[in-house]
Parts: structure tokens; C-alpha cells; sequence
């Protein structure tokens, strides 16, 4: 089992700054390759950014390529995601997620088997 804790969300103005951090226990957190997904009022959860178990490999959704950066301290069990040029459109709940299955499956949700319980995010126009 992996426990994960999300922390950092909140209300920032657009063109502002977060950094979320999701904290790790119970089996290795260096044994997993690990994810943040995100999800608006009625919509599905998506893909937004994960890392390789050392950390040496990310992948990013287009939406958001170029703004956040996740990154992971492995020393620390913990995974981060600065969001930076914050718009409106990134206001959801952000889950951070393992992946259980082989790193090229990371875009899909049923390769996750560890999940957070999510912090909102919350960007004003």
C-alpha cells in the first residue's frame, strides 16, 4: 500500500504561482513512477505531468508544457508540481497518483493504483 497527501492548492490570481507537493508512505516511493492528474466540474480527470522512479524522465501534458514542472525528492517520499502563469482554465481538484504499471503507460488512469485525496486549485480571471 502507498499513501499519498496532497497539499498546496488554493486561490491564486491568473498569471500567479503554486506549488503543490504530495506526500508519500508505506511501500518504496522510489519503486514508482509517480503522476499528477487534474479534474474540472464536470469533466474527467486528466493527464498533467509525471516523472520516472530516479526522476531523470518527465512527460507533460501540451496544456500545460512549458508552465509546470513536476519534479520529486525521493529522500523525502514526496513528488512536487510548480505551477507557474496560472490561467482560469487550470481551476481543478489536482490528484497526485503511482504508477503501477510500466512508465510508458502513464497517461492512462487504470495504470494508477495509488491515488490522493486531492487539493483544489483555484485560478481567478
Amino acid at each position: 500500500q502507498v499513501q499519498l497527501v496532497e497539499s498546496g492548492g488554493g486561490l491564486v490570481q491568473a498569471g500567479g504561482s503554486l506549488r503543490l507537493s504530495c506526500a508519500a508512505s508505506g511501500r518504496t516511493f522510489s519503486n514508482f513512477g509517480m503522476g499528477w492528474f487534474r479534474q474540472a466540474p464536470g469533466k474527467e480527470r486528466e493527464f498533467v505531468a509525471v516523472i520516472s522512479r530516479g526522476g531523470g524522465t518527465t512527460n507533460y501534458a501540451d496544456s500545460v508544457k512549458g508552465r509546470f514542472t513536476i519534479s520529486r525528492d525521493n529522500a523525502k517520499n514526496t513528488v512536487y508540481l510548480q505551477m507557474n502563469s496560472l490561467k482560469p482554465e487550470d481551476t481543478a481538484v489536482y490528484y497526485c497518483a503511482a504508477l503501477s504499471s510500466a512508465y510508458s503507460g502513464f497517461r492512462r488512469l487504470e495504470n494508477y493504483g495509488y491515488w490522493g485525496q486531492g487539493t483544489q486549485v483555484t485560478v481567478s480571471s
